[in-house]
Parts: C-alpha cells; structure tokens; sequence
C-alpha cells in the first residue's frame, strides 16, 4: 500500500481502536493487526501527534508496579472519525474512477 495513504488510515485506525475503550500502546497494535500491520516506531509518533491536535489524551495507570501509559479519544478525536466516515462516499467515488479508468 502506498505509505502516504497508509499513513493516514493509520491514524483514523487508532481514533477507531480507542472509540471502543481506553488502551495503551501494545494493545493497540495487537487490536488493529487483523486490519493493518503497524509497529512501535510507527504507532507513537501517531499516538504523539493525535494527542497534540487534542483528538485524544494520555494518562498513566499502574500495570504490575509499572505506569502504562492509556490513550482516550476525545470529542475532537470522535470528529476527526465522523469526518472520516462523511467523506468516504468521495473516496470511493475517486476508488471507482481509477478502476474504470484502469479497465479501459
């Protein structure tokens, strides 16, 4: 997959992840291996910037004498999805475009 387009997936991936409940990292990425493959050096960078534009917040619970850090999808971070999804009928409106084109 072009990684521009899986990059952005990735993101909205994580916003959906979190809409079901609160995780942490390496949940995550088991949550969403069915679907796509991402690793820690991909994930936290996107956990990182989707807690800087305020789509979702951290905080830290003890697991086995250690802090885990959990994520939370915020009302922004619900938006970005609602967005998402509003804007799927275009996407695939461009998908159909690009298969007719390429099945001439």
């Amino acid at each position: 997959m072009n990684p521009q387009l899986k990059k952005g997936l990735l993101e909205f991936c994580v916003l959906a992840t979190l809409k079901k409940e609160d995780s942490y990292g390496y949940q995550i990425i088991k949550d969403t291996s069915s679907v796509v493959e991402i690793s820690d050096s991909t994930l936290y960078p996107i956990l990182k910037r989707l807690e800087a534009q305020g789509e979702i917040e951290s905080y830290r619970v003890e697991h086995n004498g250690r802090l885990r850090k959990y994520f939370h999808l915020t009302l922004a971070g619900q938006a970005s999805i609602d967005s998402f999804l509003a804007d799927w009928p275009a996407v695939m409106g461009i998908y159909t475009y690009i298969r007719e084109c390429n099945n001439d």
